[in-house]
């Protein structure tokens, strides 16, 4: 997978396409983390990201 630029975060439950799956690209992935330590919106709390 390549980056795309584009993610969806939700809480505790995975976040799903219309298939049923959970995917992202590395890349992705560290921008939504890096996104959360800039601008914390899930402080203590767990979060997932995917497409």
């Amino acid at each position: 997978m390549r980056r795309t630029g584009r993610f969806r975060i939700g809480g505790d439950q995975p976040v799903l396409d219309a298939d049923g799956r959970s995917r992202i690209s590395v890349e992705d992935a560290a921008i939504a983390l890096i996104d959360e330590a800039e601008l914390p919106r899930f402080v203590q709390r767990r979060f997932t990201i995917g497409y």
